[in-house]
């Protein structure tokens, strides 16, 4: 179990909020306003209303115990700037701050972020990633250009085992796991013996120029 901070309850901050939560970890929630906070109350460990920007409240919280700090803060840059300078200089374990701009993640780096996300930019480029390519059922982006991708068998595949279609070596993907498509039942890290199926879904891990050119050009062999 983790300790995590989640700064400003927007509605990227509101849903990960609550999945840190269902995931079993220990989240704080904090806001200026305090509606959003009495909102949050039966989805956080805790909650705290407050301005971040002031180095005295953020003190109150106790940063360095923090496993994690999300500063979520959207419309105001300037205040997401300061809040995260102010959590690395108090001593912050690990600061992910929230960019909607190129220009804005830089500052937000140079200013102490460990790391930038763009929820908005993320979620464009997985759905038209997985709308883009056929038999793509699911997609997870990852870094270095790799992605993990839930995808039909090629039908040269169904029949064998994994080793007997030496997957691995011919095409460079590793397969993390297989899906009964019918009970979305998962079977994880399959063993070589294991024999694939024609209705199965598998996931995947490759990179993206080899995904894209297993899921473009070898169309006629997926199996249906």
């Amino acid at each position: 179990m983790k300790s995590i901070l989640v700064i400003g309850m927007g509605r990227f901050g509101h849903h990960l909020a609550i999945n840190f939560l269902e995931h079993g970890h220990d989240v704080m929630i904090m806001d200026i306003n305090e509606e959003k906070v009495e909102d949050m109350v039966p989805y956080a460990t805790s909650t705290k209303i407050g301005d971040c920007t002031k180095e005295e409240v953020l003190k109150s919280l106790g940063i360095g115990n923090f496993d994690v700090v999300f500063v979520c803060i959207g419309t105001n840059f300037q205040s997401s700037l300061e809040v995260t300078s102010l959590l690395k200089e108090l001593g912050a374990k690990r600061v992910i701050s929230k960019a909607t701009r190129d220009i804005q993640a830089k500052f937000l780096l140079r200013n102490g972020a460990d790391e930038v996300i763009y929820p908005e930019k993320d979620i464009a480029e997985k759905w038209a990633e997985r709308y883009s390519l056929d038999h793509i059922f699911d997609y997870i982006a990852l870094p270095g250009g790799f992605g993990i991708y839930e995808m039909s068998p090629l039908k040269e595949w169904v029949g064998k085992s994994i080793k007997e279609s030496n997957i691995a070596a011919t095409y460079k993907i590793s397969i993390l796991g297989i899906k009964k498509r019918h009970d979305e039942e998962m079977s994880v890290m399959p063993s070589a013996d294991y024999v694939i199926r024609e209705k199965e879904h598998l996931m995947i891990m490759a990179s993206n120029e080899i995904a894209e050119k297993l899921l473009t050009q070898n169309k006629r062999l997926f199996a249906k």
